[in-house]
Protein backbone atom coordinates (compact mmCIF):
# COMPACT_ATOMS: atom_id res chain seq x y z
CA UNK A 1 0.00 0.00 0.00
CA UNK A 2 1.16 3.57 -0.79
CA UNK A 3 0.40 6.16 1.56
CA UNK A 4 0.20 9.75 0.50
CA UNK A 5 2.36 12.44 1.62
CA UNK A 6 1.80 14.17 4.56
CA UNK A 7 1.74 17.43 2.49
CA UNK A 8 -1.72 16.57 0.65
CA UNK A 9 -3.38 16.13 4.02
CA UNK A 10 -4.82 18.50 5.95
CA UNK A 11 -5.77 18.25 9.79
CA UNK A 12 -8.61 20.03 11.10
CA UNK A 13 -9.88 19.76 15.19
CA UNK A 14 -6.40 18.39 15.93
CA UNK A 15 -6.30 15.32 14.10
CA UNK A 16 -10.19 14.44 14.18
CA UNK A 17 -10.78 16.09 10.74
CA UNK A 18 -8.31 15.16 7.78
CA UNK A 19 -8.76 16.24 4.02
CA UNK A 20 -6.77 16.54 0.79
CA UNK A 21 -5.89 19.84 -0.21
CA UNK A 22 -7.92 21.01 -2.84
CA UNK A 23 -10.75 19.22 -2.06
CA UNK A 24 -14.27 20.40 -2.30
CA UNK A 25 -17.94 20.09 -0.28
CA UNK A 26 -19.57 17.27 -2.26
CA UNK A 27 -22.70 18.48 -4.08
CA UNK A 28 -24.76 16.48 -2.01
CA UNK A 29 -23.74 18.29 1.05
CA UNK A 30 -24.01 21.62 -0.49
CA UNK A 31 -28.05 20.21 -1.68
CA UNK A 32 -28.40 18.84 1.85
CA UNK A 33 -26.81 22.12 4.62
CA UNK A 34 -30.22 24.48 3.29
CA UNK A 35 -32.60 22.31 2.95
CA UNK A 36 -31.99 21.01 6.19
CA UNK A 37 -31.82 24.11 7.69
CA UNK A 38 -34.92 26.10 5.54
CA UNK A 39 -37.16 22.56 6.85
CA UNK A 40 -35.86 23.71 10.34
CA UNK A 41 -37.66 27.41 9.90
CA UNK A 42 -40.36 25.92 8.58
CA UNK A 43 -40.89 23.40 11.32
CA UNK A 44 -40.61 26.38 13.51
CA UNK A 45 -43.51 28.06 12.19
CA UNK A 46 -45.69 25.51 11.68
CA UNK A 47 -45.30 24.01 15.38
CA UNK A 48 -45.02 27.48 16.72
CA UNK A 49 -47.86 27.00 19.24
CA UNK A 50 -47.74 23.63 19.43
CA UNK A 51 -49.59 20.90 17.79
CA UNK A 52 -53.09 22.67 18.29
CA UNK A 53 -55.05 20.71 15.65
CA UNK A 54 -54.22 17.21 16.47
CA UNK A 55 -57.57 15.76 17.04
CA UNK A 56 -56.52 13.65 20.81
CA UNK A 57 -54.46 16.33 22.09
CA UNK A 58 -54.73 19.68 20.44
CA UNK A 59 -57.17 20.87 22.96
CA UNK A 60 -54.47 19.55 25.94
CA UNK A 61 -52.10 21.91 23.85
CA UNK A 62 -54.53 25.03 23.40
CA UNK A 63 -55.25 25.02 26.98
CA UNK A 64 -51.54 24.64 27.43
CA UNK A 65 -51.24 27.48 25.30
CA UNK A 66 -53.93 29.84 27.30
CA UNK A 67 -52.57 29.29 30.84
CA UNK A 68 -48.71 30.10 29.68
CA UNK A 69 -49.17 32.42 27.28
CA UNK A 70 -46.04 31.42 25.15
CA UNK A 71 -44.35 34.50 23.22
CA UNK A 72 -44.54 34.51 19.76
CA UNK A 73 -41.65 37.34 19.76
CA UNK A 74 -39.30 34.89 21.34
CA UNK A 75 -39.93 32.58 18.70
CA UNK A 76 -39.40 35.07 16.02
CA UNK A 77 -36.37 35.80 17.06
CA UNK A 78 -35.08 32.20 17.31
CA UNK A 79 -36.38 31.94 13.33
CA UNK A 80 -34.24 34.72 12.61
CA UNK A 81 -31.34 33.75 14.28
CA UNK A 82 -31.54 30.47 12.60
CA UNK A 83 -32.25 32.66 9.13
CA UNK A 84 -28.90 34.20 9.89
CA UNK A 85 -26.96 30.72 10.33
CA UNK A 86 -28.52 29.62 7.27
CA UNK A 87 -27.36 32.72 5.29
CA UNK A 88 -23.82 32.16 7.03
CA UNK A 89 -23.71 28.60 6.11
CA UNK A 90 -25.06 29.15 2.30
CA UNK A 91 -21.98 31.53 2.49
CA UNK A 92 -19.73 29.01 3.75
CA UNK A 93 -20.66 26.16 1.23
CA UNK A 94 -20.79 28.08 -1.97
CA UNK A 95 -18.06 30.20 -1.42
CA UNK A 96 -14.48 29.83 -1.97
CA UNK A 97 -12.98 28.44 1.08
CA UNK A 98 -10.28 30.61 2.48
CA UNK A 99 -7.76 28.45 3.76
CA UNK A 100 -6.72 27.07 0.55
CA UNK A 101 -3.04 26.84 -0.33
Amino acid sequence: MTEKPESELKEYAGGWITERKGTSIPPFLKLAYPIIAISCIVYLFVFMNGEVNHSTRGSLVRQLNAVTQSSSGFMYAVAAMIAVFVVILLAFVYGKSGHEE
